[in-house]
């Protein structure tokens, strides 16, 4: 009997206005264009930490945003991942051109990804795990990660231990005492000793990780490889 497949209620939003707006969100104002210049920074430093893979599986894509900048070498070959055709369909529309026409637009779940063990050189998931509040769904989902990519993977995700987190944490307290119940989450902060544990069982260990903005912002970017 099959496990039933693992669904994040946030993911199911994605229709093609969703995804639109999603693509939007980030082009918006001057903040949001230099976060996206400082993920890239990450992403470049990240890729280069993992000998430039040559193979890679972005996954969630999203919009396709990361798509120019994993084009940026010449010889990668990249398959765009996502578990929602609408964002694939936004994504090939919104890239350009040149760099949608070195990409391999695949609809498929991070959770039971449609490749083969070993498939790829890397996988590169950014802004995914936050979603992910259940360890045994996390771990899940590090298992197919370390199932799929041959050697290394590059994940993004929000960790305690700066300032952000400590200001949301009492955010959510100030929230949770005026309404009486927790409020719905579709994101989450990890400590960063416990997900680097879970890294562990699921078969990888920390090449390095990287901090969006250290002891102020929550982003932070892991290299991991295969043990």
């Amino acid at each position: 009997m099959m496990a039933t497949p693992i669904k994040l209620e946030f993911s199911e939003k994605y229709d093609a206005q969703h995804a639109q707006e999603y693509l939007l969100k980030h082009q918006d104002g001057l903040a949001r264009q230099l976060s996206h210049k400082r993920d890239e920074q990450l992403a470049r430093t990240a890729l280069a930490l993992a000998g430039e893979p040559g193979l890679v599986l972005d996954l969630p894509c999203g919009a396709g945003r990361f798509w120019p900048l994993l084009a940026e070498k010449t010889n990668r070959v990249i398959i765009g991942a996502d578990n929602s055709a609408a964002m694939l369909s936004t994504a090939t529309v919104a890239q350009p051109a040149d760099v949608v026409k070195r990409v391999r637009p695949l609809q498929t779940s991070a959770f039971a990804i449609d490749l083969p063990d070993n498939a790829v050189d890397c996988i590169f998931s950014m802004r995914l795990l936050h979603h992910i509040g259940q360890a045994e769904h996390r771990m899940a989902l590090l298992r197919e990660f370390q199932r799929v990519s041959r050697d290394s993977v590059i994940i993004s995700l929000w960790v305690d231990g700066n300032f952000k987190a400590w200001k949301r944490k009492r955010m959510e307290r100030k929230r949770q005492a005026e309404v009486g119940q927790e409020g719905y989450q579709n994101r989450f902060v990890l400590p960063a000793a416990t997900v680097e544990e879970e890294f562990r069982q699921a078969g990888f260990r920390v090449q390095e990780h990287l901090d969006f903005f250290p002891l102020y912002a929550m982003w932070r970017v892991y290299v991991l490889r295969k043990r």
